[in-house]
């Protein structure tokens, strides 16, 4: 029988700044060599319980507890925190709030200088997990040079040079393109069977953790645990829609179709799953009897870039002769590789960088003299990490600060504040500090505090980055809601199902050029822009050559019309 690495026995816990419990009557089991997924909406308690595993709670987290938490039979309350890391390594979602060393090596050298390794071990063991990771390249590189598939590398780096037992990783794909994200989840598939240790993922995007298996997957809701269960026997079931998770699309489209799925189908995988002849013509016959009229925007063009070509102080050329326009109304994602462009071009537009080359209008007019104020009365941005957004104490004062700048009266801060956190669902917690919330949290109130202003294009970078599926639909039908009164609204985004699900247009990023611009579902079944633009091709693809439909583009169209047009309504 395998070692049982972490107990949870009807364990409970309260922070002192609260007045109900987060956590109740957990148990839980986690064995060496298991892979563990661990899923739920925003605020089920899951950040509580990595905090338990990895020693947060209580060492930073004051609070009251009741059952036990065992690591290798041993109470955590009786361990210290530095005794903890010696089995528990965590992988943090935001990779540079884990940074240590001013380069790669002396990150990873970190935690064997803390225990006093002298050379050369310290020097071979470095080596051997820059290598197992593939960063042994980088090691003089700064943490700032690094892409974010490149850092997450090297945060797991830091933590393998320990042999740990218990590896836990906190939402390692929010900040990830498609396929770094695929990489990712390789890598942890292959750092688990080479090490035999535990593996525990926090995630909302299943359907991504999923590309490789994993032997339970845990549903958490309102601090309890809601199913443990094998992913097979969970996709079966209505637990996860029941919960605020997204299922995979593929088990989206078949259930569209009347197929009923079931465990002994092998659903956890599109390239696992077992389809019988009568579940394919069910699919086929409902693809042929969807017919939903195209809507194509005719409105003006509100924003258009001329040549624009960008070159960093380093000599690293982002952008390079983008030319396009962006009609009043779109909806539009912008999608690409890390670094291909996409935020620099976000920040040209917005002032904070200037082009070399070229023009950028608004409305047909120039707006290269435009200050960033000047700009920001009619283009909100809202950035991808919160934190460098974020400057006041409070929720409800950084969501005003860009109308007590402007001089609104008080009454309409009031009102406009008030919708604005309603719809992000920050409502509950408008009167606590900024510093009590989740990084999904903060990423709500930044965008909040560009809501409230009602500029006329809006530009979010990654705005659903570590969203449960409640809070993303939330997010992102409130944009279109937004977007359907006119305001023009650009998505810079890894999230291919938001792609597919709510944008008309997608704008494909890759090495500072654009290579594609066209709809959702003509990109994800293009293999030569999947290739180029490292994103990952949508299972809905594989799903129609399996059934044995010929147009796949046509298929994937018609499931996004079916979505936006009859489920969703």
């Amino acid at each position: 029988m395998a070692e049982t690495i972490l107990k949870f026995e009807n364990f409970g816990f309260k922070y002192n700044a609260q007045a109900e419990p987060t956590l109740y009557d957990i148990n839980l089991e986690i064995k060496k060599g298991e892979k563990v997924l661990i899923a739920g909406p925003s605020g089920c308690g899951k950040s509580t319980l990595i905090h338990c595993i990895n020693g947060l709670i209580p060492f930073s987290y004051q609070g009251e507890k009741t059952g036990s938490v065992t690591i290798n039979g041993k109470e955590t309350s009786d361990m210290g925190i530095f005794e903890i890391s010696q089995t528990v390594g965590t992988v943090l979602q935001d990779s540079d709030g884990q940074f240590i060393g001013l380069t790669v090596a002396e990150d990873i050298a970190f935690a064997l200088e803390n225990n006093m390794v002298g050379e050369p071990d310290l020097h071979d063991k470095v080596i051997r997990a820059a290598k197992a990771v593939n960063v042994q390249d980088l090691l003089h590189h700064a943490p700032s040079e690094l892409s974010g598939g490149q850092k997450q590398r090297v945060s797991l780096a830091g933590v393998m040079v320990e042999d740990v037992d218990l590896f836990l990783f906190d939402e390692p794909l929010a900040n990830l393109d498609p396929a770094t994200g695929k990489q990712a989840i390789e890598l942890i598939d292959r750092i688990h069977e080479e090490t035999g240790a535990a593996v525990v993922i926090i995630e909302h995007r299943l359907e991504d953790v999923l590309h490789r298996h994993v032997d339970r997957v845990v549903l958490m809701g309102e601090g309890r645990i809601i199913s443990d269960t094998s992913p097979d026997e969970l996709l079966s079931s209505d637990l996860l829609e029941k919960h605020g998770i997204r299922e995979p699309l593929y088990i989206t489209a078949l259930k569209y179709a009347g197929v009923n799925i079931r465990p002994e189908m092998n659903p956890w995988n599109i390239e696992t799953i077992r389809l019988s002849e009568e579940d394919k013509i069910r699919l086929r016959v409902w693809f042929n009897n969807i017919d939903i009229p195209k809507k194509d925007n005719t409105n003006g063009v509100i924003f258009s870039a001329e040549d624009i070509e960008f070159t960093y102080s380093g000599g690293f050329k982002a952008i390079e002769n983008i030319s396009t326009e962006v009609r009043k109304g779109e909806l539009t994602a912008v999608v690409g590789t890390n670094g291909a462009g996409k935020s620099t071009f976000a920040k040209l537009i917005c002032g904070f960088e200037t082009p070399q080359k070229g023009r950028m209008f608004l409305k047909g007019k120039d707006i290269s003299d435009l200050s960033i104020k000047e700009r920001a009365d009619h283009i909100g941005y809202v950035m991808q990490n919160p934190n460098q957004m974020i400057s006041k104490v409070q929720i409800y004062d950084e969501v005003a600060l860009g109308l007590v700048t402007r001089g609104f009266d008080g009454q309409t801060i009031k009102e406009r504040v008030d919708e604005a956190l309603r719809i992000c669902g920050l409502w509950p917690f408008r009167n606590w500090p900024v510093s009590a919330l989740s990084y999904g949290q903060k990423k709500r109130v930044t965008i909040a505090s560009i809501l409230v202003l009602k500029p006329e294009i809006i530009i979010l970078d990654e705005p659903t980055a570590g969203q449960d599926y409640r809070h993303y639909t939330e997010i992102m039908d409130f944009l279109e809601k937004l977007n359907d009164m006119g305001m023009t609204v650009l998505i810079i985004t890894h999230d291919m199902h938001l792609m597919l699900e709510y944008t008309k247009r997608s704008i494909v990023f890759t090495g500072g050029k654009i290579i594609a611009d066209t709809d959702g579902a003509a990109v994800l079944t293009n293999p030569d822009v999947i290739s180029r633009a490292n994103l990952k091709e949508t299972s809905l693809y594989n799903l129609a050559n399996i059934c044995g439909i010929d147009d796949a583009t046509a298929f994937v169209r018609k499931f996004i019309d079916y979505e936006r047009e009859v489920a969703r309504k």
